[in-house]
């Protein structure tokens, strides 16, 4: 029995150890092959940081108003007789536009100045008998009262004929017509939209840091997403006198020639105002900037030495403060200097210190060596 149980034991001990002795030869050979395994070379895309003269702008949305516009409506009540109008119909100041059915105006008018001449004759004869002492001062003074009520008289129906002819208070383009012929329009009721496209104005508002930077007579450029291609310019014609206290913002508005008639009201439009020129502003393509909770960072490439002497490209993660940006750029105004090289593709497999190797196509067809994890 005890001879058996030797045994069992010897051939345990063995199985164990050849396992135990497996397992460390294995692990030396992974080491050896990691020791041996050639660092990886991730591929990235990069651009050189230049110093250039950077033109800094303030940026802001505003939305288009009309220089001139108006809802046209009737003072009166009163029955469509006359259209003299179309839809989308360039009209001038004063322009007759819409009649309203005036005949027992025009009745009582005629009536009125019929009855003018035989009372202004009663008044005068008045007059006449008066110096002479054969009628009363009441009796010529109820006949001057007669005439001037009657003249009166006219006169508000002649206002009241007028009031019953919309004219246009402007010079401008009509919108869509909204009445018919024979309408019955009560007083308020809109009849089109009449507006001045000649010029536009645009509100747009300003942080509060900005106002020392804009005056009244500044230069602006707009662009509007129906025009992408084209900007248009404009002058700073009224700031508010008070800012915003809960936003901390100030509105400010400006005129925008429009001669061609390509601006309309209720268009919103991206706005700059341009300032002095910087020289010498660190532009980067923003596609090299990396966001995190932490901040603004990016990776700039710097030679190294490998163990074996061979000079290496890797990339070193940088905090950055990230100035204006504008289109595809941004000017860095810490972090970066001029001529260093940044990684604009491929940032998402870096990690500070990383070995690369610069590639010209683009990162996501992916190259067939990329290493894998």
């Amino acid at each position: 029995m005890k001879k058996w149980m030797a045994i069992m034991l010897a051939i345990a001990v063995i199985l164990f150890g050849s396992v135990f002795g497996f397992y460390l030869f294995k692990q030396k050979m992974i080491a050896e092959f990691m020791a041996n395994r050639p660092v990886p070379e991730m591929p990235v895309e990069v651009a050189t940081a230049n110093a250039e003269d950077w033109q800094p702008a303030i940026e802001s949305i505003g939305f288009i108003e009309p220089y001139q516009g108006v809802n046209l409506s009737s003072s009166v009540a009163g029955l469509v007789s006359k259209i003299h109008f179309s839809s989308g119909d360039t009209v001038k100041a004063g322009e007759l536009l819409v009649s309203l059915e005036a005949d027992v105006e025009k009745a009582n008018l005629a009536s009125a100045k019929a009855k003018l001449p035989a009372v202004k004759r009663q008044m005068e004869r008045n007059k006449t008998l008066l110096d002479r002492g054969s009628v009363s001062q009441t009796q010529f003074d109820d006949s001057e009262a007669n005439y001037l009520a009657l003249v009166s008289d006219i006169e508000a129906l002649k206002a009241t004929i007028e009031r019953r002819d919309i004219r246009a208070p402007f010079n401008g383009v009509m919108g869509i017509r909204q009445i018919n012929l024979g309408q019955y329009l009560q007083a308020g009721d809109d009849i089109a939209r009449l507006e001045n496209l000649d010029h536009m104005l645009l509100r747009f508002i300003v942080p509060q840091k900005d106002i020392s930077l804009i005056n009244v007579g500044t230069e602006i450029e707009l662009n509007s997403d129906a025009y992408p291609a084209q900007w248009f310019k404009g002058t700073i014609t009224t700031i508010e006198p008070t800012v915003d206290p809960q936003s901390g913002v100030i509105q400010v508005q400006a005129t925008i020639p429009n001669a061609e008639g390509l601006l309309r009201s209720g268009m919103y439009a991206s706005v700059r105002i341009w300032q002095a020129v910087k020289p010498n502003q660190i532009v980067v393509p923003q596609q090299a900037i990396s966001f995190s909770l932490y901040g603004e960072s990016i990776y700039v490439l710097e030679n190294d030495t490998a163990e074996d002497g061979s000079e290496t490209l890797v990339a070193k993660q940088r905090s950055i403060t990230v100035g204006e940006r504008r289109g595809d750029v941004a000017v860095i105004d810490k972090g970066v200097n001029a001529g260093e090289q940044v990684v604009v593709s491929g940032q998402v497999r870096l990690r500070n210190g990383a070995v690369v190797r610069i590639v010209e196509d683009d990162f996501v067809q992916r190259d067939q060596n990329l290493p894998k994890d």
